[in-house]
């Protein structure tokens, strides 16, 4: 099994109350299968802004275009969950044929591993003595939880040797490659060849594979951009090759992808190598997309003839204050949305008749909570109005929000759990 149905299914089981952000006080007592079952509508039955909330229909179709498209270029995919943090859609995307699921740290993992996740990809090192402990204790525990993490350093490979001890199982590592100006990963093939066979030499890890990531090597859909990334998979692929030798499964893990250049990423990894390797990829920001970034940059946006994603998410807002003529005060500010990746950008206003309409205005500035949203002088927003915004970089909405309603037009048909 992929994870525990039964633990993820327990989380409709959970009371809520004070702690949950925007939902109605009459809630209060229920439980989030019961406030799910009720259908209450997002504006008239006592939800309080600011919100952030995930359309049903685009989640089901970023989630069956992203299976669908891996299927046809003969890629897996472990998504990371660290975009969302939220076993019920983790599920969703077991669903729909997900391999496993990245985590990038030890507390990550511990929730995965809280709800069954069976397998999972850790996108850095793990070198802290604790977390290896546990992580040893884990595997020794369950026989069919399958773990792999990255090692990029000969440094790292003793670390990890040395807090391991004796194991019953081996951990298995995928050396990471790097790239001068990256992220983590060893700067050239000759490192990365000395830390395999470190690896291979360790008596408490097992060479699984090799793994990377372009996305820090780029930042858009230009032609030296997408340059830097098919130059930097050759040297993945040529590293993969070099290392034939060494790897100690039969099969070993070739991963890279965010969710920017998969497709460059899915092209050179699913080329014929001269023996059996299993490309993975790891975008994750799929399943929401957005109103900014991925919006940009997403492949299946700019490739003619492909079937787009479709952006899940919006926040909501009032207008507390229309203080000058050409400016509203909103109640969203940086602790509710994202803003590291551009402004939230205000699309509809729903006044107080319940219609929405097209607006026209722009987000200047978030303070910690409030919006400054700069309006046409003679634009009919008042105060009590809400405001509907777009948002970019869904990697850090979802931290924000504990309990985030899913909604079908204005009525919450599930509420989605997070764990950060």
């Amino acid at each position: 099994m992929d994870l525990d149905r039964d633990a993820v299914a327990a989380i409709r089981q959970e009371r809520i109350d004070w702690r949950f952000k925007g939902v109605p006080a009459d809630a209060f007592g229920s439980t989030v299968g019961e406030l799910a079952a009720r259908g209450p509508d997002l504006f008239t039955d006592g939800f309080v802004g600011p919100l952030v909330v995930l359309d049903a229909d685009a989640l089901e179709h970023n989630l069956a275009v992203m299976a669908r498209w891996c299927a046809e270029h003969g890629v897996a995919l472990a998504p990371h969950g660290k975009t969302t943090m939220a076993p019920q859609l983790f599920a969703r995307q077991f669903d729909h044929g997900a391999w496993g699921i990245t985590a990038a740290n030890t507390s990550q993992l511990r929730v995965y591993r809280a709800f069954g996740v069976r397998r999972v990809l850790l996108a850095n090192q793990l070198v802290d003595p604790a977390g290896l402990r546990w992580l040893a204790a884990e595997l020794a525990a369950d026989p069919a939880f399958e773990f792999t993490c990255w090692v990029d350093s000969v440094a790292s490979v003793e670390r990890m040797t040395e807090a391991l001890g004796p194991v019953e199982r081996p951990v298995d590592v995928l050396v990471e490659l790097g790239a001068p100006g990256g992220r983590t990963g060893a700067r050239d093939l000759p490192t990365a060849q000395a830390v395999a066979r470190a690896a291979a030499q360790s008596p408490a890890l097992r060479l699984a594979g090799v793994g990377g990531y372009e996305g820090a090597l780029a930042h858009d859909a230009s032609p030296a951009a997408k340059a830097a990334v098919d130059g930097y998979l050759e040297s993945l692929r040529e590293l993969t090759v070099s290392l034939r030798e060494l790897f100690e499964v039969d099969e070993p893990v070739v991963t890279a992808g965010g969710s920017a250049y998969f497709d460059q990423v899915a092209a050179a990894l699913t080329r014929p190598w001269p023996f059996p390797v299993r490309p993975v990829l790891r975008s994750g920001a799929y399943i929401t997309h957005d109103d900014g970034f991925y919006r940009g940059i997403s492949p299946l946006g700019r490739t003619p003839g492909a079937q787009p994603f479709r952006s899940a998410l919006r926040a909501w807002a009032q207008v507390t204050s229309r203080p000058q003529p050409d400016l509203a005060l909103l109640t969203l500010g940086k602790r509710d949305a994202s803003f590291d990746e551009g402004l939230p950008e205000p699309q509809v206003v729903r006044g107080r008749d319940g219609v929405q309409r097209p607006l026209e205005a722009e987000v200047t500035a978030l303070n910690d909570q409030h919006a400054f949203l700069r309006l046409p002088e003679d634009s009919p927003v008042e105060v009590g109005d809400w405001i509907g915004l777009g948002l970019s970089h869904p990697c850090t909405v979802f931290d924000k929000w504990q309990l985030i309603p899913v909604v079908r037009g204005t009525t919450v048909v599930d509420l989605i759990r997070t764990y950060f």
